[in-house]
């Protein structure tokens, strides 16, 4: 385990840019290795969690390498997928395990599956249910728990499902799962979640539908079969990297920073939201369309934050950025409640929990109320001086670096190894802007 510390120190000033969004790197392999011909990926999000999906599906029979500074996929087709000869290791990758589970669901393969500590303590009955009724058979631990075995359905049977929960990761799940089914496989949603699979499958020529009733609730159409063909597809900046720079430009004092190409789809950018309602001066430009989504530049400037409350309907378009977020919080001025949070004690470690105990390790007052999250803000930097366990969770790991860049006292994290799963060059990003970010003795 390497300890890191971030202390306060300079300002953060500069442009740059964070790597290629880790929920569209995800699929663009994913929908390119199920397509006829060659897809060419640029800005591939090259972390530990992407890296784990392109050796499944070179596993699974696709053709998978780099090339240059492109990733290039030659697809196998819908229905192309095939046994692996080996256990399929997807890391610390939540993403990668479900959306793959729905992939290999409706295929004539059986596939092991496994992953780090973190990956086996998640539950995935939340894909299993719906690809079950799909005709797929799995062997998994308590709660659909890996190590656990998959059987595609060798008649796969489509299906209606209402998500019980928002979660994007189930509903491109089966939405996979339907490109090799017969007939038309809906998922209805109650809230809108990020939407990348929709807008990446129609423009790989699925025959998908998307309508949205009077009261929000949204039903997505998929009827099997259709061949998707392969494209060329540049990837925006990830949103959920671009927070962890940015919030620390507007927490250090005399910070000016911006982050060139960030995706801005209104599905992910709840972050944006709640931090302008915290009175943040953020301003974005040059806002254009880059294969699909819109992108544009953010710069963010030190200022005064301010508390506020934040809906549980956002939950869906921040689910990643609470922990960040968190920390903006604990040096606004006044009451910070984030509701609605039960999601994130599932995610890659207990994120709930681990912002609570965090900041009031830090000297932040923070309490759990229910569901919600609420911050008693410093208003200015809070006293800092605690080494925080991050459990293997990289967004906990780079939300506390940040805070001990804004704090009186550093803040240490005990193991920044995790922080590759999701943004490779974070520590060189940082301290390339000027943040104070280096590893400790013990």
């Amino acid at each position: 385990m390497t300890r890191f510390a971030g202390r306060s120190g300079n300002a953060l000033i500069g442009r740059t840019k964070v790597p290629g969004d880790k929920s569209i790197s995800h699929r663009a392999l994913m929908i390119g290795a199920v397509s006829i011909g060659r897809t060419s990926v640029s800005g591939l999000l090259e972390a530990e969690d992407v890296l784990c999906t392109a050796v499944a599906l070179r596993a699974l029979g696709a053709g998978v390498e780099k090339m240059g500074q492109d990733w290039i996929v030659d697809g196998v087709g819908v229905g192309g997928l095939t046994s692996p000869d080996d256990i399929l290791d997807l890391g610390n990758s939540g993403t990668a395990a479900r959306l793959l589970l729905g992939l290999m669901a409706t295929h004539d393969l059986t596939a092991h599956i496994t992953g780090d500590h973190s990956l086996r303590s998640r539950p995935m009955n939340r894909v299993i249910d719906p690809l079950s009724r799909m005709g797929a058979f799995f062997h998994a631990r308590d709660g659909g728990r890996m190590p656990l075995v998959v059987h595609g359905a060798t008649e796969p049977i489509p299906l209606e499902y209402e998500v019980p929960v928002p979660s994007a990761q189930v509903k491109s799940s089966v939405l996979f799962a339907g490109l090799n089914t017969p007939g038309t496989t809906t998922v209805i949603e109650g809230e809108a979640t990020r939407d990348h699979t929709e807008h990446m499958l129609k423009a790989f020529g699925a025959d998908l539908d998307v309508t949205v009733a009077d009261d929000g609730v949204r039903r997505i159409s998929l009827t099997g079969y259709a061949e998707l063909e392969a494209r060329d597809v540049v990837l925006p900046g990830d949103p959920s990297s671009a927070a962890f720079p940015g919030v620390a430009a507007l927490m250090v004092p005399g910070s000016d920073v911006t982050i060139e190409n960030i995706g801005l789809n209104p599905l992910r950018a709840g972050l944006f939201e709640t931090l302008q309602e915290m009175d943040a001066d953020i301003e974005i430009t040059n806002v254009r369309d880059q294969s699909g989504e819109p992108v544009g530049d953010i710069t963010f400037r030190h200022g005064p934050l301010t508390g506020a409350d934040i809906p549980a309907a956002r939950a869906p378009s921040m689910i990643d950025e609470y922990p960040i977020a968190a920390m903006a919080a604990a040096v606004a001025s006044g009451e910070t409640r984030f509701r609605g949070l039960a999601e994130l004690r599932v995610k890659e470690s207990d994120r709930f929990a681990a912002i609570v105990d965090g900041l009031v390790a830090c000297g932040v007052p923070a309490r759990a109320d229910g569901d919600d999250i609420v911050v008693t803000g410093q208003g200015g930097p809070p006293p800092g001086g605690a080494e925080v366990h991050v459990n293997l969770d990289h967004r906990i790991a780079m939300a506390y670096l940040v805070l001990g860049l804004a704090s009186a006292k550093p803040v240490t994290i005990d193991d920044a190894a995790a922080i590759e799963t999701s943004f490779p060059g974070f520590l060189e990003l940082m301290t390339g802007l000027g943040a104070d970010i280096a590893p400790v003795g013990d």
